[in-house]
């Protein structure tokens, strides 16, 4: 079972952490590179700006951080994912379910939820897709010639 926290500054090391070994895998899976992630992603000091800025909460598997998400509420009835991880040794084990039944039952007055995440993410998309997310735009990161997916997700009233 997973426990769901608040994230507090003295978190910020192992979610720097987790979310360096997460981004990581990915990168090596999908792009045939060491590392590569997210602007912040392994970055201490980070993780806690983002505390400072927006619901950051840490994912427990009995005391041991193993994974977070970000969320930003952009007015009572949106809100925007601004990032989702797992440790890669808890993945495919129906935590990221668990987090999006948290999400959805901690903020039941959004009815727009918004996220984006790379094109070569092929895992995140059909996850994304099964909790009711679609595809509504692409944004083209010359910088780092890749192109970012948007994705957005409306609750009927």
């Amino acid at each position: 079972m997973l426990s769901i926290e608040l994230a507090q500054p003295q978190d910020s090391s192992a979610l720097a952490d987790v979310q360096k070994r997460t981004f990581d895998e990915d990168a090596r899976r999908y792009q045939n590179k060491e590392e590569d992630g997210p602007p912040g992603y392994d970055s201490v000091t980070w993780q806690a700006e983002q505390m400072n800025k927006s619901h950051y909460y840490k994912f427990l598997k009995g005391r041991q951080i193993i994974g977070g998400m970000i969320i930003i509420p952009v007015s009572e009835e949106e809100c925007h994912l601004g990032r989702i991880f797992i440790d890669p040794l808890y993945q495919n084990q129906g935590l990221g379910h668990e987090a999006f039944h948290f999400l959805y039952a901690s903020y039941p007055a959004a009815k727009k939820w918004t996220l984006d995440t790379p094109s070569w993410a092929v895992r995140n998309h059909y996850f994304y897709q099964k909790h009711g997310f679609v595809r509504t735009g692409e944004i083209q990161d010359i910088e780092n010639n890749e192109s970012i997916w948007e994705y957005e997700r409306i609750t009927a009233e």
